[in-house]
């Protein structure tokens, strides 16, 4: 699965849990509400005051770490 801003959240966190972990050191700590679930990351971020460009980099580093 390629991330993207564009990709829900709830897609996102199906795929890998592990992202949850940076979602939340991030500043976004309602990762599971279920509100939130629906978001595309870069609605997620925006609601938030997060650089999205920032938490996708983060992210991708996460799962190219686990290749």
């Amino acid at each position: 699965m390629e991330i993207t801003k564009q990709t829900i959240m709830g897609d996102m966190l199906q795929y890998d849990g592990g992202i949850a972990y940076i979602l939340m050191q991030s500043g976004m700590h309602c990762v599971g509400c279920p509100s939130s679930i629906g978001e595309t990351l870069e609605e997620a971020c925006a609601v938030h005051g997060i650089d999205a460009d920032a938490v996708l980099n983060d992210i991708k580093e996460y799962l190219a770490s686990k290749k």
